[in-house]
């Protein structure tokens, strides 16, 4: 699922990714990204993607407000691993749409380092740096500063896995002994930010079959320094119709709060659980 999000203003000016983040904007309100040049979006609430990965004052501040929106929506606190892990999530869910989204509706991919974003801490705003990208040979922005032209999709994919990688590395480095976990189980949890978030934006703007074949083409297996490929099947409803399914390469913690009910995607929810939750929902 995605992360809790409040709607704020939509605004973006001219970039590469400026049409991919209107579109956005546009099917899912509650997360809106902005572009800027030279000053970046300052004051009360938005914090430096770097100062989460350097640690320090403003990790402590963004882990103890994320340990209270715990408490406040669940109703008791969590466990130190459980709020550094839905802290990640949260920042990495929609970090990653940032270069996802513009690469599946535009073939362009976004090169943003930690010093590039801005992350509002109460969710739902996001600003990136104008930045450079890659893009294929075709498209009409390869003639613009900072254009990054590979000869092919095959190349752009592997574009896409290094700048999400390079973005979030950082993170996770400074993260990854909170939450507990080995490199394996971190870059497994990049994996599943990745294919979940533009899965559901898939869903959002009609495009859910594309997107679902994108990200099994974008992530088909273990490729480094991503542990787990995309990890999508398909069941049978009981009307005969296809569901669309995935394993989890990652947990994410969500049963340490709610023992009773698990994630549909969770490894642990048998096929049959998944079926009538999915046919449910539909």
């Amino acid at each position: 699922m995605p992360p809790a999000a409040a709607a704020a203003p939509a605004a973006h000016c001219a970039h590469p990714a400026g049409d991919a983040y209107a579109r956005l904007a546009e099917v899912f309100p509650g997360l809106q990204v902005t572009v800027w040049d030279s000053t970046p979006p300052e004051g009360d609430g938005w914090l430096a993607a770097s100062d989460l990965a350097a640690g320090g004052p403003v990790l402590e501040t963004f882990l103890a407000d994320e340990a209270d929106r715990i408490a406040r929506d669940y109703g008791q606190p969590a466990r130190p691993d459980v709020v550094a892990s839905f802290a990640l999530h949260r920042y990495a869910w929609p970090a990653c749409l940032l270069i996802t989204l513009p690469w599946f509706l535009h073939r362009r991919v976004p090169y943003l380092s930690t010093e590039d974003v801005r992350f509002h801490r109460g969710l739902g705003r996001m600003a990136v740096r104008a930045a450079s990208f890659g893009c294929l040979p075709e498209d009409p922005a390869a003639a613009l500063p900072g254009a990054r032209v590979v000869p092919d999709e095959e190349a752009l994919r592997a574009e896409v896995r290094t700048a999400v990688a390079d973005h979030l590395r950082p993170l996770l480095e400074g993260l990854r002994g909170r939450m507990r976990r080995g490199p394996r189980a971190a870059w497994g949890m990049a994996s599943d930010e990745i294919v979940e978030g533009l899965w559901y934006v898939g869903h959002l703007l009609g495009e859910e079959a594309r997107a679902t074949a994108e990200l099994a083409r974008l992530l088909p297996g273990a490729v480094a320094p991503y542990v787990a490929g995309a990890g999508f099947r398909e069941l049978t409803g009981p009307d005969g119709a296809t569901l669309a399914t995935r394993d989890r390469a990652s947990c994410c913690m969500y049963y340490t709060l709610r023992p009773e009910d698990t994630c549909v995607t969770c490894p642990r929810t048998c096929d049959t659980e998944r079926v009538s939750r999915l046919t449910a929902t539909a």
